[in-house]
């Protein structure tokens, strides 16, 4: 006799993009998770025959839907989040319609920070990306007014302490600028909320501009203009799951990928598992 293979609910919840483990916890604790007709409790095991309902609504598994992973120019006031009391714009409201499942923003950009953005209907996906372990960097070009000295880039690849935690850039390098306006890179491991601006901060030094250009492997298209998107092709979504040892299911589909890989070479991450 053969049994159906059960995983957690709250992985499961998870790794479609819905939130991280500990936040689907707290909503199984709220009821607001239904297993076959019942409220869900912490620990429950499920398989693919049982039916799942979050906030009333069923939920759709991606079992035979091809991957797809948007890059996205996020431009300045526009918001990550689903819904908003104050009902600004969201990155939600330019994405193409997709028929089972949902697009899941792979990390956030505060409403002031441009740029590069991914989203994906994969959650196992998103969150492997998102998780610190997985050892994905990410670059932002960054416009000050001023310029950085020596010490002080050295403090910022050293660490700052703030808040009593310490946070520091990864690499720093000059771009260009006149007058009083300078650009340059920085590269950060995780970027936590508003990490790049604290930093700059913590040196008094006044960030005019923030735009993100590379996540991991993604870079954003000079080409791309803000507002617009660009969808990864068969070859990069191939690599990228790759590298990212997740099994991929995609068929190619010539009308939306973008023509050009938005890939650039990356090593190894030696820290993940099949």
């Amino acid at each position: 006799m053969t049994h159906e293979k059960t995983e957690k609910l709250q992985k499961m919840l998870a790794e479609l993009g819905y939130g991280s483990r500990r936040e689907m916890e707290h909503w199984i604790g709220s009821g607001r998770i239904a297993v076959n007709g019942q409220p869900a409790h912490i620990g429950q095991r499920v398989t693919g025959k049982d039916r799942i309902r979050v906030d009333g609504k069923a939920l759709h598994r991606r079992s035979n839907e091809s991957s797809r992973v948007l890059v996205y120019n996020k431009p300045v006031g526009v918001i990550c989040s689903r819904r908003d009391p104050e009902g600004r714009r969201s990155v939600f409201d330019d994405l193409p319609k997709i028929r089972n499942g949902r697009w899941i923003s792979v990390g956030r950009l505060d409403i002031q920070t441009t740029g590069l953005l991914l989203l994906s209907n994969d959650g196992a996906l998103a969150n492997r990306m998102m998780h610190p372990s997985t050892g994905l960097d990410r670059e932002y070009a960054v416009r000050i007014i001023g310029k950085l000295s020596g010490e002080a880039i050295q403090r910022l690849l050293a660490g700052v302490e703030i808040d009593g935690e310490l946070h520091r850039f990864n690499d720093v390098q000059y771009y260009n600028g006149s007058s009083i306006n300078h650009w340059y890179h920085v590269v950060l491991m995780e970027g936590k909320n508003r990490e790049v601006r604290r930093l700059f901060d913590a040196e008094g030094v006044t960030v005019s501009r923030l735009k993100r250009v590379r996540f991991g492997p993604v870079v954003l298209p000079s080409t791309l203009p803000r507002g617009r998107i660009a969808e990864l092709g068969h070859a990069d979504l191939t690599s990228l799951y790759k590298l990212l040892r997740l099994p991929l299911i995609a068929r190619p589909n010539r009308r939306r990928e973008n023509r050009r890989s938005l890939l650039l070479p990356y090593p190894e991450l030696p820290n993940l598992k099949e």
